[in-house]
């Protein structure tokens, strides 16, 4: 049984809030059962100056956590001076994640940052930082070909990512708080819509696990990310 009652290959509830903020170009606030985003994506005309005069432009990820959006409160990393190994590494798999559907040829010379700012964690919060991170790039984006700054869609395809993980024994979807600090080994697909893998990123906490257990993950991901997608496409549908 798992803590939350949930079956093994349930998701959480998802919900997605967007145009959360007034400013950004496009924004949301992205839940994974307690686990909220915020999630803004912001364009700016400008590239970084390694792909000047290239004719295309850059799409990047930055992740935080509220002081008390866990159990305790955490020091502002901007207090301390740097960033965490572990929000270096968040906000790169953001990053790579998005890049992974956007054409930057058709983005022209222009860099779309998505901040991804974690107002409460129970779990997952890299996972829901990417599927909220796509909408408000979406939203950015449609407002760039509504304003006729791009005549082309340089999104190619939604990307969503999910937890997966082996709790007492048993392959389990989309980890909560207490799963994912007990369980045998996790997770972090990022799935492109269509079949194809952005990024899997599989540890073994407790105990090692075979192939099979492996590809177990994996199917729970897909059906986790399929409601993702749809949750993502009524979230920007029009």
């Amino acid at each position: 049984m798992r803590p939350s009652g949930r079956a093994p290959d349930e998701m959480r509830a998802i919900t997605i809030e967007t145009g959360y903020t007034k400013h950004a170009e496009g924004s949301c606030l992205i839940s994974f059962g307690e686990t909220r985003v915020l999630c803004t994506a912001s364009v700016e005309e400008r590239i970084p100056p390694w792909l000047r005069g290239k004719g295309e432009g850059w799409v990047t990820g930055e992740y935080s956590m509220l002081p008390r959006a866990t159990h305790t409160r955490g020091q502002r990393e901007a207090a301390k001076g740097k960033q965490s190994g572990r929000t270096q590494e968040i906000q790169r798999l953001i990053g790579r994640s998005l890049r992974a559907v956007v054409d930057h040829k058709k983005l022209g010379e222009r860099q779309i940052t998505l901040d991804c700012d974690v107002i409460q964690a129970d779990g997952g919060t890299r996972t829901a930082s990417i599927s909220g991170a796509w909408v408000a790039l979406r939203l950015a984006v449609d407002g760039l070909m509504k304003s006729g700054d791009i005549t082309q869609d340089p999104i190619t395809a939604k990307v969503a990512a999910v937890s997966c993980g082996v709790y007492q024994g048993t392959p389990v979807l989309d980890l909560d708080y207490p799963e994912d600090s007990n369980a045998d080994a996790d997770a972090n697909f990022v799935l492109i819509e269509g079949g194809k893998i952005a990024e899997a990123q599989a540890t073994a906490e407790g105990a090692p696990y075979d192939e099979e257990a492996f590809l177990r993950l994996l199917r729970l991901a897909q059906m986790g990310c399929a409601q993702i997608f749809k949750a993502q496409d009524e979230a920007t549908r029009i």
